[in-house]
């Protein structure tokens, strides 16, 4: 069963839904696989705006997969204890440049830490565009594959993330959980089961 998302020259995508501990996502890839976007069932107005921005009006066919991809076998090992199987999905990402650059140096951040948007810019060659990255951070329509929920305030305050402080606050202590218990057991861990850290207490991973 298929269903039709804009106007414009049309792409076929397939939309998967993946259960989580923190809510439901959907998973957009294409015939090859590749992710397209991946977000929060309660925010995915949003990542079909983010599309149709980044990719020029198009519009989207969305077909229902008989099996799960691997893409979604991969963000549910994410969140089973294993988050760094994610790190080899395929991307197809549109953007402009600068917000491809933004999306790559994420992906950089170590599992386990954060970053600000000061160092971010920092690590791009312009410090002062602390405010663009920002901005290119919260246009990021991949979530957790582009880790856009591990940059934090130069205060160590959360800010702000499409799917929710709460979300966010619970990606970093499972994703700082399994880190810590990794480097102590030099194992992939089952799962996490701590209680949710405060920012201070994440790690601040400097570039």
């Amino acid at each position: 069963m298929a269903s039709r998302i804009g106007a414009g020259p049309t792409r076929a995508l397939w939309r998967e839904s993946v259960g989580t501990p923190i809510g439901p996502l959907t998973l957009l890839t294409d015939d090859d696989g590749a992710v397209w976007a991946l977000e929060w069932e309660d925010r995915e107005a949003r990542m079909f705006e983010l599309l149709r921005r980044q990719r020029g009006g198009a519009g989207i066919e969305l077909r229902t997969r008989g099996s799960a991809s691997t893409a979604r076998a991969a963000v549910e090992a994410y969140f089973g204890g294993q988050p760094r199987v994610v790190e080899s999905i395929a991307l197809s990402v549109a953007g402009t440049e600068f917000q491809r650059l933004v999306w790559s140096a994420l992906q950089s951040i170590p599992v386990g830490s954060t970053v600000s948007y000061g160092a971010l810019a920092e690590r791009l060659a312009k410090p002062r565009a602390v405010r663009a990255v920002g901005l290119a951070n919260g246009q990021n329509p991949i979530a957790i594959i582009v880790p856009c929920h591990r940059v934090i305030g130069a205060d160590g305050a959360l800010t702000g993330y499409a799917g929710g402080l709460e979300r966010k606050r619970w990606l970093l202590a499972h994703e700082t959980g399994l880190s810590s218990a990794t480097a102590a057991s030099d194992a992939e861990p089952a799962g996490y089961g701590g209680s949710p850290m405060s920012p201070a207490q994440l790690p601040l991973f400097g570039f």
